[in-house]
């Protein structure tokens, strides 16, 4: 995609802005984002003290609407009401996206419902900055946070478990050792990477096989990231033909049809059906 010129289509509409914030790092926001905060009338935040640390290191003086998982729904009329007035709104969570595991989508939803525009600022994300340095797959699937009930994990890990591709998790340090458990009888053979204190000054990554993954000692402060690589699939390594082989494809080869050598030639020996073909094939043609 090619970035778009700062000109008159990039100025700032009346709508509802969904803003990343810094993972970690207050640094790690973008321009635009500092912009549209600036901008914005009022901003919808999870915890009021936490997004203040961020505002006031950037002079956004924006008027601040409490909007966290308990009050959301009970706060949605009023945020329409005021976006039905031509307003600037944005919405933020403590770290991350809006939306993705965090409040974010009621709104949203409710801004579709009222034909009220939604914009994206897009910026910091704990998934793909994990994913980014795994050197796993790139094609990857994100659960969100890990499951509370054994129901759900025992469903929801079979049919992961199959899925050849990247898993990313979120969980809180205080499950990070009941989910090893989970994640070993689960994910067996497969790489891992645990993220901890992403973009932060005690920022740490964990890398192992699943199977040498151990319980912590001392519990790790901060939300994981966790990054499970692709499902290891075994390659069959063909055997050669042997001598002795050889030999007996020499006899059969007067009485049996190049099938039936394959299939008696191969019955119990691990041997590419292709060799067995092309051997045959040199056979009939040096007569």
């Amino acid at each position: 995609m090619i970035p778009q010129r700062d000109n008159k289509i990039n100025e700032i509409k009346y709508g509802l802005y969904v803003v990343s914030t810094p993972i970690g790092n207050l640094k790690d926001i973008t321009l635009r984002a500092i912009e549209i905060l600036k901008q914005s009338e009022y901003i919808l935040c999870e915890d009021t003290r936490v997004s203040k640390n961020l505002l006031e290191k950037y002079n956004i003086k924006s008027k601040l609407i409490s909007n966290h998982k308990f009050n959301e729904n009970k706060n949605i009329n009023k945020i329409i009401q005021i976006l039905k007035a031509k307003t600037i709104v944005s919405i933020i969570s403590d770290a991350g996206t809006p939306g993705i595991s965090d409040p974010g989508k009621i709104i949203v939803n409710e801004c579709i419902k009222n034909n009220i525009e939604v914009y994206p600022v897009p910026g910091p994300s704990a998934v793909t900055a994990s994913v980014s340095i795994s050197g796993f797959f790139e094609k990857y699937y994100f659960y969100g946070f890990f499951p509370e009930k054994n129901k759900d994990i025992k469903e929801d890990f079979k049919i992961l478990s199959n899925l050849n591709c990247s898993i990313v998790f979120f969980i809180s340090p205080k499950k990070i050792n009941k989910a090893i458990g989970v994640i070993k009888n689960f994910f067996s053979n497969r790489k891992i990477l645990i993220c901890r204190e992403i973009s932060k000054l005690y920022e740490e990554h964990i890398r192992t096989n699943v199977n040498k993954l151990e319980l912590f000692d001392k519990l790790p402060k901060g939300e994981l990231t966790v990054v499970l690589s692709e499902k290891y699939v075994k390659k069959n390594i063909y055997k050669k033909l042997n001598e002795s082989d050889k030999k007996n494809i020499k006899k059969m080869i007067k009485n049996l049809s190049v099938k039936d050598i394959i299939n008696l030639i191969g019955q119990n020996k691990n041997i590419s059906k292709k060799e067995i073909y092309n051997y045959c094939l040199k056979l009939k043609n040096e007569k």
